[in-house]
């Protein structure tokens, strides 16, 4: 029988094909948070096997992952850019409670509300952006000051309103119809509701993707959080750009305010509570470094996919919920650990 030989060159041709591929997926900052959504998801594909791999399962731990990750896609451009924001929990209070009290007290069709308290929320955003470029204090103060105000003031202005710090009763309101056919439809496919959220999710995922990877916008996104004055000295508006990162964020947290409001029917000033935090832990997890600069919209997204899996698949397990919190903080740490070596290693393949 005739054997084959392989050329000792052509060996070497096809490990070089291999550590290039390699060098190529550690140099990807989503790669970490692949690697551990896969592991996740494995992990509760044998522990709670029955709810987590039905159609009702998938559906559930989607919709909890969309309403987290359409922060942390908008977190992660702005983490990128070199800019924390960690107001964006206190404008889904504000802009759910505004939505119901315009609605409920003044009388407004909830859509116009909608737009209302989307044009404050961007507000808002414009403030922490003009403050942080003006004044050049971090935005980590800026935007840790604009949480305590904003919530301070929702909590103050709804009591004062309305005499509670919850508003219900949305369904009933002119407009309702309008706003849950965008915010809140429910698309069933095989016998389970998968919220329109998710719709939304997967569109800013495509969107954010897009601007960061094939735009001059994403390009002065990367040189503002690499190099700020290196960019500047090149021709790139830093501070527009960060002002305009900074309303993303906010426009973000209006759409998850948007979508929590048409789907429970009523609004509460606490809404959003620590969600800024899981916002960054997502976008961290995704392999956004904290010093800006570095990070991928779809990695955001995966971490943000794997909160939803922990979530919802503690539940199918039987699990108790308290030990979400534990997971949640050592994935943070195991994050931050691998995304520095995979940063390492990108560094040093380049020379």
């Amino acid at each position: 029988m005739a054997t084959t030989t392989v050329a000792p060159e052509q060996r070497r041709d096809e490990r070089m094909v291999q550590a290039g591929l390699m060098k190529r997926l550690l140099s990807r900052p989503e790669f970490g948070a692949l690697a551990g959504a896969i592991v996740v998801w494995l992990f509760f594909a044998i522990a709670a096997s029955r709810g987590f791999l039905s159609i009702r399962g998938t559906a559930s731990y989607l919709e909890v992952s969309s309403h987290l990750g359409i922060l942390s896609v908008a977190v992660a451009l702005l983490m990128i850019g070199g800019e924390f924001d960690l107001s964006i929990g206190s404008i889904i209070g504000m802009a759910g409670v505004t939505i119901a009290i315009l609605g409920t007290e003044l009388g407004l069709p909830l859509p116009v509300a909608a737009l209302v308290a989307l044009a404050l929320s961007l507000a808002v955003g414009f403030f922490n952006g003009y403050m942080v470029v003006r004044t050049k204090l971090p935005s980590f103060i800026i935007s840790l000051g604009s949480l305590f105000i904003v919530r301070g003031a929702t909590i103050g202005f709804t009591r004062m309103i309305t005499g509670r710090t919850q508003v219900g009763g949305l369904g009933n309101l002119p407009g309702y119809d309008i706003l849950s056919t965008i915010f809140a439809y429910d698309i069933h496919i095989a016998g389970a509701n998968f919220s329109v959220s998710i719709v939304w999710w997967f569109a800013i995922i495509a969107l954010g993707t897009w601007i960061l990877l094939r735009t001059q916008v994403g390009n002065w996104i990367f040189g503002a959080g690499g190099a700020a004055e290196a960019a500047r000295n090149v021709g790139v508006p830093v501070d527009r750009l960060k002002i305009g990162l900074f309303m993303t964020t906010a426009f973000a947290a209006w759409l998850v305010a948007t979508i929590q409001v048409a789907s429970v029917k009523s609004a509460d000033v606490l809404r959003g509570e620590q969600q800024e935090f899981l916002a960054i832990i997502g976008a961290v997890i995704g392999g956004n470094l904290l010093t800006g600069g570095y990070g991928s919209v779809m990695g955001a997204a995966l971490g943000a996919l794997i909160f939803g899996m922990v979530r919802q698949g503690i539940v199918f397990a039987g699990v108790d919920a308290d030990w979400f919190q534990v997971f949640m903080g050592a994935m943070l740490v195991i994050a931050v650990l691998v995304n520095n070596y995979i940063r390492k290693r990108a560094e040093a393949s380049r020379r």
